[in-house]
């Protein structure tokens, strides 16, 4: 079983709770617009990270993380990119990337909305962590965390970064 933290949007600023939601997770994935590679590798110091650029992301981003990336985690193959959009309303770039690499997860950031939604039509898992920065209209920044054991995607957490009242 892997446990993985999925955050997004963070836009430079790093909630230094993350770092206790995903204490026990074995990998991070961040789906775009870092913000800074500083943040990128204070999320990979600890844990394995596997990241894509997004829109806001600059030159020395783009150079280490790609535009998408498809791998397959224990049974489950991934899709991950930062624009995506979701079922039924994948963007055109996306879904044809959707169709070749024909995922179970299909991760995707960019809207600062939170979204857990399973495509029947392609029987896949669609998860936009929301955004975890504080960049954006979000009220509530958030984050995810999964289980995947095999084949099945388990134990799905959307975890709320409420700031507190003096913040």
């Amino acid at each position: 079983m892997t446990q993985i933290g999925i955050i997004s949007d963070t836009h430079g600023y790093l909630d230094p709770r993350i770092s206790q939601h995903f204490a026990s997770c074995d990998e991070i994935w961040h789906i775009g617009d870092f913000g800074t590679l500083l943040l990128a590798d204070q999320l990979g110091e600890h844990k394995p990270l596997r990241g894509v650029f997004g829109n806001i992301d600059g030159l020395d981003i783009r150079a280490k993380y790609p535009l998408y990336q498809s791998f397959k985690c224990e049974e489950v193959n991934v899709l991950m990119t930062h624009i995506g959009g979701f079922p039924p309303k994948y963007n055109k770039d996306s879904l044809p990337l959707i169709k070749t690499y024909q995922p179970q997860l299909f991760l995707s950031g960019h809207s600062h909305i939170t979204k857990v939604m399973y495509d029947e039509r392609l029987q896949c898992l669609h998860i936009n962590p929301g955004a975890a920065g504080k960049h954006g209209w979000q009220k509530v920044r958030t984050i995810v965390r999964i289980c995947i054991d095999g084949k099945s995607i388990t134990k799905c957490e959307v975890i709320e970064l409420k700031d507190s009242p003096a913040s």
